[in-house]
């Protein structure tokens, strides 16, 4: 059985539920569970005031259910477990995570797995901005893991990320990959400008409309990359979309952010 939590009320001052893990609760009692503390605001209070609580953690596997839209925080330091959101979700989910699962079956808001170092995240709706980033004065976001955003995204994924993979099926903002680090960004819909700027090494995957490069990258040639192909599939295996024709596609490589010495690289997806 899994331990269900539901939203009793959502109010206008949002809640954070830092701490709140499969991994946290799993020696606990229930009666412990229900008195974890939480934040609304710079009020503290316990889990159950604004949860009810049902279940348990036999099977490893928590689900929050409600309008979560104001909760922030969700599977933030998570270790291992599983983590089902059912509704819309706050900021910072997956934040710092090192292992294990978050399903949101809904749309999220900004900092999806910020400086997250392994497991992995799957948004079945839209999500925010500098999704799998740094965190503002960090030298490092994204360290390892998995985010697959079913839908769109905003500005700033993967900023300063180092290593990892973050694929967005819909369209996203500006400066995806800005001062990346390592690490792979794919994007199969429509993005806006200055992608890349300052990268050193990684990989950006444009396989939409091919977006306008920097000045600072330089075509390398056109070719079909059999690590690409071996990614798609293990997306597919994890339940995101990959269209059949990308499996047999070549794209145009492209080197930069010449600036910083040229290793990264943009693969584009080629004329059929």
């Amino acid at each position: 059985m899994s331990l269900l939590l539901e939203y009793r009320s959502p109010g206008s001052i949002p809640l954070e539920v830092e701490g709140i893990t499969p991994d946290v609760l799993r020696e606990k009692s229930f009666g412990e569970t229900e008195q974890m503390p939480v934040f609304e605001g710079n009020r503290q209070g316990v889990l159950a005031d604004f949860f009810k609580l049902s279940g348990d953690l036999a099977d490893g596997r928590m689900v929050w259910e409600g309008d979560l839209s104001g909760v922030h925080w969700l599977g933030a330091h998570m270790r291992e477990g599983e983590m089902l959101i059912r509704g819309p979700a706050g900021r910072h989910i997956g934040s710092e995570m090192r292992g294990g699962r978050i399903i949101v079956q809904g749309d999220a808001s900004d900092w999806v797995g910020g400086e997250m170092r392994g497991g992995s995240i799957h948004i079945q709706g839209n999500a925010g901005h500098l999704i799998g980033a740094a965190y503002r004065g960090s030298p490092v976001g994204m360290r390892g893991g998995v985010i697959m955003i079913d839908g769109n995204a905003g500005n700033e994924l993967g900023h300063t990320m180092r290593r990892g993979l973050l694929a967005v099926g819909g369209d996203v903002g500006d400066l995806i990959g800005f001062n990346m680090l390592a690490g792979s960004i794919f994007v199969f819909g429509a993005s806006g400008i200055r992608h890349g700027a300052g990268m050193r090494r990684g990989t950006l995957g444009f396989f939409g409309p091919p977006p306008p490069l920097l000045a600072t990258f330089r075509r390398a040639c056109r070719y079909r990359p059999v690590m690409l192909t071996m990614l798609f599939r293990q997306l597919r295996k994890d339940g995101f979309h990959i269209a059949d024709e990308l499996l047999t596609q070549d794209f145009e490589l492209h080197h930069g952010d010449m600036i910083e010495g040229g290793r990264g690289e943009i693969l584009l997806r080629g004329a059929a």
